[in-house]
């Protein structure tokens, strides 16, 4: 059998920010203690299907709302969050959660994926991938 081809569009943003935790549940040294990073947001949305203006998603759409949620988070301790409610604010948890929220928000119509992959000081990633 043949495999079928698909063709999928990908628009991506991207935002630089800094926030605040310190990690729990174990002993991971200074990052115990509160401290800060430099984390840069990747906002990837796909879709096989573009609107009638040829717009995946309204690029304006994509950064208000990005900057709705960095205007709730940046600058802050993501420990007292209440999406961060008994977790350890580790950079898996913080895409996941960073990306549901996303995927909540924009209209979804053509959408098939939403991904987040969130960089911590330049050196190391996670990502969280939603689809459909």
């Amino acid at each position: 059998m043949g495999s079928r081809e698909v063709d999928v569009y990908s628009l991506c943003l991207q935002r630089d920010f800094v926030a605040r935790h310190f990690l729990v549940g174990g002993d991971w040294g200074d990052e115990n203690r509160p401290h800060a990073h430099r984390y840069r947001l990747e906002v990837r949305l796909e879709g096989s299907e573009l609107d009638q203006h040829g717009f995946l998603v309204d690029l304006v759409e994509l950064q208000a709302a990005v900057d709705a949620i960095l205007g709730r988070i940046g600058e802050r301790s993501l420990n007292d969050l209440p999406e961060f409610a008994g977790l350890n604010p580790s950079l898996e948890h913080f895409a996941r959660i960073v990306c549901q929220e996303l995927h909540r928000s924009l209209s979804k119509g053509r959408l098939e994926a939403v991904e987040v992959r969130l960089w911590e000081d330049g050196s190391a990633w996670a990502s969280y991938r939603r689809t459909r």
